[in-house]
């Protein structure tokens, strides 16, 4: 088929004027000028989308479906530990049932709002692969493991997880594997899921350096999680040594198939360290401003030459403002970021909910991006505008989006 529109953005290159798309299977054959591309592929089936900017379809890098459903069930804490038991005692009252409606209802935010892949948490595993099959977004689903509140042995948390990941296959969706936190696994499960990772070629991700507390709790041995952790019996001997960065590069998870969720909080020598080892960082505007975090560390990760990527983690950590309900919605966070950071383009922030997302989850080239042989994930926007100003836009968008396809079909159409 060929998709036409007024704009085509590839993101990878410049804006074309009266753009098409040609599809063919899942993929795409080829990206520009519908003049140009009317009569090579004269045969194929014609969409006019019209006024429209065709891009690819955003890339959510962290994100956890199966909260959805706790949006403004808990109140911004005093501190990121105050939070952690309010967040356990609503996921301890919640069935099967209700996750799963809460991830059905959260993939169905994502794509109204222009998302076509999400690298998602999963703390219910049995979910899967009966989600995948009921949404068309692209899914990465890292499964989650802690261990330190069960005490189980962190060689049967990873087998079990791996025992599912042998389990699973998908022609659209992957898995992965999500040590939850520093503070909550114990230093072997890291080492042996970064080790399971590199042998497995899998992607990995952990929520890093998310509080100010877990950078008391490493760097210094002391604070309110120390002080609780050690009360709970975890082993602390893993604290005082460094970062939690530093921490995590102990472990060997630091490499370029890691995706850094937050990294609010980093010593001066973690930003080289980063970069040197190829490691993603996801930032969630939202979810930093419901905590009150202090300002993300963009400019001085920009400049170290880390790859930068957007998530809108999950809704038990935004809240809504006056009548507007809070959403998953990838196009709200690149909103806040830019509000919060006047001197970033608008093309760079695109590029980090894009092609950066995509590096992060080592899809480069295949999305993120219009060209020829990337899948065919891409969404189209209401513009009428001036081809000078599509990147800002884009970036403001505020409505829902006026079609979505992935992997080649259409997963959203408003004719």
């Amino acid at each position: 088929m060929i998709l036409r529109a007024r704009t085509v953005l590839p993101i990878t290159a410049p804006p074309i004027e009266n753009g098409a798309v040609v599809v063919s299977g899942n993929q795409i054959d080829a990206v520009g000028k519908w003049t140009d591309l009317k009569s090579d592929f004269s045969s194929e089936e014609i969409f006019n989308l019209g006024e429209v900017v065709l891009l690819p379809g955003l890339v959510n890098a962290h994100c956890h479906l199966d909260y959805t459903d706790m949006a403004g069930q808990l109140p911004p804490p005093k501190t990121f530990l105050d939070w952690i038991p309010q967040m356990l005692a609503a996921k301890a009252a919640w069935s099967y049932t209700d996750y799963a409606r809460s991830w059905l209802n959260g993939a169905k935010m994502l794509l109204q709002t222009g998302t076509t892949t999400v690298a998602d948490i999963e703390a219910v595993p049995e979910l899967l692969p009966e989600m995948w099959n009921a949404t068309p977004l692209r899914v990465f689903s890292f499964l989650e493991m802690t261990g330190v509140r069960s005490k189980r042995e962190p060689t049967d948390i990873l087998n079990e997880a791996i025992s599912r990941i042998d389990s699973l296959s998908h022609s659209r969706c992957r898995i992965g594997l999500s040590p939850h936190a520093p503070y909550s696994t114990s230093l072997e499960l890291l080492q042996l899921s970064a080790k399971v990772a590199r042998e497995k070629n899998l992607r990995i991700t952990t929520h890093i350096a998310e509080s100010e507390q877990e950078f008391e709790m490493f760097a210094r041995a002391r604070g309110k999680m120390f002080d609780w952790l050690k009360k709970n019996g975890r082993d602390i001997s893993d604290c005082g040594i460094g970062s939690p960065i530093q921490h995590l590069e102990r472990a060997g998870l630091l490499g370029e198939n890691f995706l850094a969720v937050h990294a609010n909080y980093l010593g001066e020598s973690d930003f080289d360290l980063l970069a040197k080892r190829n490691v993603s960082v996801v930032h969630c505007p939202h979810s930093h401003d419901y905590f009150k975090h202090r300002k993300f560390p963009l400019e001085k990760l920009i400049k170290a030459g880390v790859n930068i990527c957007l998530g809108t983690d999950s809704l038990a950590t935004t809240t809504g403002s006056g009548k507007q309900k809070p959403a998953l919605n990838l196009f709200a966070e690149m909103q806040l970021l830019a509000k919060e950071n006047s001197s970033l383009s608008s093309k760079i922030i695109l590029q980090m909910a894009t092609t950066n997302g995509a590096s992060a989850l080592g899809m480069g080239g295949k999305i993120g991006k219009l060209s020829e042989n990337a899948f065919a994930d891409l969404i189209a926007i209401p513009f009428d505008g001036k081809i000078a100003d599509i990147y800002d836009a884009v970036l403001h968008h505020a409505s829902t989006i006026s079609a979505s396809m992935v992997d080649g079909k259409w997963a959203l159409r408003r004719d």
